[in-house]
């Protein structure tokens, strides 16, 4: 199974769902607020409202590089570059739009509702979930 998979690192992807699973965990109990990252953005510029902190917002919103940058610095990770940067540009805004249609992203969504029972979140990821598997289909298999 991994042949066909040659660069998975299964336990490093188990690690970073360990990582998640606890973040989510932690700010759900210690703050009673779901981690979802398009909700918090909503909040720290202004465009959401909520009951968390301007603070809180911007604080989780720059530990989010601050991490990467971090793993970046301990270890030889790299991230991968898969466009240029304009195509990124619009592609993020494309998704952020796409986040504020659907109440909410894939962390919202797929970690915090559906460990909650949401109905809402179980069916957002649910779409979610086919419209991967249709792209991935109709793209091809990123060859």
């Amino acid at each position: 199974m991994l042949a066909a998979f040659p660069y998975a690192e299964p336990v490093m992807g188990l690690a970073g769902g360990v990582m998640i699973g606890l973040a989510s965990a932690l700010m759900l109990l210690g703050a009673g607020r779901i981690a979802g990252v398009s909700g918090i953005v909503a909040r720290a510029t202004g465009l959401g409202a909520g009951d968390m902190a301007l603070t809180s917002a911007w604080g989780f919103l720059t530990g989010l590089p601050l991490g990467a940058l971090t793993i970046a610095l301990v270890t030889d990770w790299r991230p991968a570059s898969f466009a240029p940067w304009p195509l990124l540009v619009v592609a993020g805004l494309l998704v952020g739009f796409g986040t504020r249609l659907g109440s909410g992203c894939t962390s919202g969504h797929g970690v915090c509702g559906v460990s909650r029972l949401s109905q809402r979140s179980l069916v957002a990821t649910a779409v979610f979930l086919a419209a991967g598997i249709a792209t991935v289909s109709i793209m091809g298999r990123g060859q």
